[in-house]
């Protein structure tokens, strides 16, 4: 058994992941899936979502897919803005508080909450190291959420993250004054900027 060729093509299009609405849309039915599952051809990678047996998937990608309302955050978003080397273990995600994630998504992430009219702001878009487009914090953004979610957060990693960003050459402060104020940590941030700057 081999996987029909237009299934296949469209699995390669998008780095090696298909969904089950993707199948649908291409006039093949859900048994087939089943089918590719059996004969071990396809691989469940998440609620669905498959991927060719044997491929690496991105995982970024997959959790993004799965909801509408994430946005990474945190941790993750330092990876996704090069500004930390190490791939967080789990994704931090940052959802609208008047959402809920599903369990299944929930178990596989950290998540954090903030008020709808909060939860875009600085949002970008920004690519895994798969190639795919995810949504994620720009700098200003994770700095102060790091700030606002200091409890939960190592201090280390806020520290070197304030001053990783403040050598930046890309570092926007007005930017990051305004999203401060907006996220209530003006006066934490200036704490921090006295002490590395």
């Amino acid at each position: 058994m081999v996987i029909n060729s237009r299934m296949y093509e469209e699995i390669k299009k998008n780095n090696n992941i298909i969904t089950t609405s993707q199948v649908l849309q291409l006039g093949f039915s859900k048994t087939l899936i089943k089918n590719y599952v059996r004969a071990g051809l396809l691989e469940k990678c998440g609620h669905g979502m498959y991927t060719l047996s044997g491929s690496l998937h991105d995982d970024m990608y997959t959790l993004m897919l799965r909801s509408s309302k994430i946005i990474f955050s945190h941790d993750t978003a330092l990876f996704l803005n090069g500004q930390s080397e190490r791939t967080p273990f789990r994704h931090t995600v940052t959802i609208p508080s008047n959402s809920v994630l599903p369990t299944s998504i929930k178990n596989s992430c950290t998540c954090f909450y903030i008020k709808p009219e909060l939860h875009a702001l600085g949002m970008i878009l920004k690519r895994t190291t798969f190639g795919n487009t995810v949504r994620c914090y720009n700098m200003e953004r994770t700095i102060c959420d790091l700030l606002r979610s200091r409890s939960r957060i190592d201090e280390e990693t806020i520290i070197s993250s304030v001053k990783t960003y403040a050598a930046s050459k890309n570092k926007n402060l007005n930017l990051l004054a305004e999203y401060a104020k907006s996220l209530r940590v003006d006066k934490t941030l200036k704490q921090y900027m006295e002490v590395l700057l």
